[in-house]
């Protein structure tokens, strides 16, 4: 599913327009965004949470010449499903 389909399918669920409805899922998109990049988590409970996990810098290999290449640390965002989530498609929550 892609971002017009994905809009499309909020808009019938919801009784709004595809205009208002994309409008809706660009708040939504843009709020996660906003709230990773000032480094804080978001949480919805059944569903998941997202989070930005550090990185440590550490050492990598060039896969052309085989030299080493320091790889610097990072910041990079994270999904972790929710137990409600994970049964909807058929998992198992086995993290506790």
């Amino acid at each position: 599913m892609n971002k017009s389909e994905f809009v499309a399918a909020v808009a019938a669920k919801t009784n709004l327009s595809q205009a208002e409805a994309g409008r809706v899922v660009d708040a939504v998109l843009g709020t996660v965004t906003e709230t990773l990049a000032k480094g804080d988590d978001i949480r919805f409970t059944g569903f998941g949470s997202f989070e930005v996990v550090e990185q440590a810098a550490r050492v990598g290999r060039n896969p052309r010449t085989g030299s080493e290449i320091a790889i610097p640390a990072s910041k990079a965002p994270k999904f972790r499903p929710g137990a409600a989530l994970k049964s909807a498609v058929g998992g198992t929550d086995q993290d506790g």
